[in-house]
Parts: C-alpha cells; structure tokens; sequence
C-alpha cells in the first residue's frame, strides 16, 4: 500500500498566505518522508478552503516538490470546458516531470456550485463522463473529433502532449455507470473522507465484477491524525471535524430540502455520512495502536492502492509531528 497526503488549503486564520504556505510544509515534509503522492482537492464558494484554481496550486506545487506525485483530487469536470482542462493536464504533466495523477469527479453536494457554474446536478455524472473521453483523446491523439451531447470539436489537436505515455486516471464514484465507465477503461477508483465502508466495499466489487484486473487502484482518502493517546488524538482533529461536519450537513440538508438531482443517494451511514461521531470513527484518528488497526481493515477489506491522509488539526507543528508519528510507528506495520 502507498501512502499520499490529502491537501484541503484549509484557510482556517483567515490567512491566504499563511494557509498556502503551511499546506506546502506539509506537502514538502511528506515528500522528505516518502510519501508517493499528494492530491489536492478543488472547492469554490468557501472562505474555509483556497484550492479552486486547483491546477494553478499544483504548478506551484510542481516547482517546488521533485519526487513525490502530485494528483488531482479531484478535477470537477462538469464545471470545466474538457478541451482546457486536457490542454492545462498536459502543461502540468511536463512541469512536474511526469510526476501527475489525473483523478476527476462529477461534484457535489454543494448547490452553488451547479447553479453558478450553470450545470444541472442531474447532468454532472453525464457531463463529466463524456468530458473524459474527450480529454482521453486529446491528451494522446491528433485531429480529434468529437460528437457528444454535451462537448463537441473537429479535428482539434491539442499542444503540448503529456510528458507521460498515459497520466494514471482515477474517478470518484460509487454510481453504477461511473463504475462501469472506470472498469471498461481500466481506470482507478477513488473514495472520499466520509465515503462509508459498505460503500467502497459495493464500488470495489461492481468494478471486479467487469474488470478484475484493475480493481486494486483505489486510493482512499481518509481524515487523520495519530497522536500519543486516543484522547489527544480526537481533541486535536476535533475542531476541524466539528467544522466539516457542520457544513456539510448544511449542504445537504439544502440539496434534500430542493430534491433537484432524482438519482441523489441517501445520505446515512450506509453511504456518506457526516456526521461528527462517524466521521471520527471511519477517520484514521487515534493513538498508534488504533490507527494500525484502522489502516489494516481498510486494507483487507478493499485491497488498497492508496492510503491518502488528511492532517486533520489546525495546528501545523501538530500535523507535522502527526506525519512523522505515522511514518515511524505506524507505516511500517500496516
């Protein structure tokens, strides 16, 4: 199993500089322990997260890291034209010396974003399918042309080309036609922080059922933090999972409130959950011993990929020595 590191750009002093330049001593002392990975999420509409030009925090990223992968978690496409975004992957794939993973996801559940960005929640999953298959062939073909519902192009070729001969393709899913997609393609899989274990159990065997092959290529996400004790574990993540979780609740209590998107999943502890005490529960939070014991469920249970942890306190230092404690007490034994 890999392990990557989660990157939010949470602004929690309400700091813009401040909050990009502890996110890059975390990404920076991941890279200095060996983490495969780091993925940076996109969020928009929210003074408590700064990634929404996302690809232009992974450029900086990209000149300043020189081993560790830098991975989107995730490009959401719906609100994005395909022939940019492959144009910008392929920029950023030469920047970071063949360093990029590409995952993608539909969005959700934040309503502003389909409203401003002028995409119905019951199109996103189509939208976001049909762009990644447009951007497939543009990353690698030539005189591409294209006529899907949503997306169309004439034989366009896109320059530069990607540095790698195939950028690593992950999708966020759990829905039976994005699953199917992602197996066919023998794409990987990604799972989000409150993504229910049941869940990822349901996508990972939908997968195998069409591809046996390539169902190992999930990476997980997951809150985290280990501390010298349980106690002080949960006290330090507590007030950012107190956050997360109110806000979240929020969101989807205006998304049920609307019942705009008929295809929406039911939000409980069978499938996402944001609840404080669950949350906590399906993080990777606690003392070693708990934490080694979360990990290796998660790994029997689902074969994992990548691990990819979210530091989960406000404090950097408390973050910083979170790492470490993971990667001298923890990593090897999972």
């Amino acid at each position: 199993m890999k392990t990557g590191i989660f990157c939010n750009y949470e602004n929690h002093d309400q700091n813009t500089s401040h909050s990009i330049w502890e996110q890059v001593a975390l990404v920076k002392e991941a890279e200095s322990l060996g983490f495969d990975s780091a993925w940076v999420s996109e969020h928009h509409f929210n003074e408590f997260n700064l990634s929404s030009s996302m690809l232009v925090l992974m450029g900086h990223l990209a000149g300043l890291t020189s081993t560790i992968q830098l991975g989107t978690a995730a490009v959401l496409l719906p609100f994005h034209n395909p022939i940019r975004v492959a144009e910008d992957i392929a920029t950023l794939d030469n920047l970071c010396n063949g360093r990029l993973l590409f995952g993608v996801a539909k969005g959700g559940p934040f309503p502003q974003h389909n409203k401003h960005f002028g995409t119905p929640m019951g199109e996103s999953r189509a939208k976001m399918l049909e762009a990644i298959a447009l951007i497939q062939k543009l990353l690698y073909d030539a005189d591409v042309s294209f006529n899907g519902q949503y997306y169309q192009c004439d034989r366009l070729t896109i320059t530069p080309k990607p540095l790698q001969h195939r950028i690593p393709v992950y999708i966020a899913t759990g829905d039976d036609q994005g699953i199917q997609f992602a197996a066919e393609n023998s794409f990987g899989l990604m799972g989000g922080p409150p993504f229910s274990l049941e869940r990822l159990k349901n996508t990972v065997a939908k997968y195998r059922s069409v591809n046996p092959s390539g169902a190992e290529k999930l990476v997980l996400a997951r809150f985290f933090y280990v501390g010298k004790t349980n106690d002080e574990a949960i006290s330090a993540a507590l007030p950012f999972i107190r956050k997360f979780s109110q806000k979240m609740q929020a969101n989807t209590a205006q998304i049920i409130q609307k019942g705009s998107n008929p295809h929406q999943k039911p939000f409980d502890r069978t499938n996402i959950c944001f609840d404080e005490d669950y949350l906590i529960e399906n993080s990777i939070i606690g003392d070693v011993r708990t934490c080694r014991d979360k990990i290796t469920r998660f790994q029997d249970e689902l074969n994992l990929d990548t691990l990819a942890l979210k530091p989960s306190s406000f404090v950097l230092q408390n973050n910083l020595e979170s790492l470490q404690r993971y990667n001298q007490e923890v990593r090897n034994y999972v």
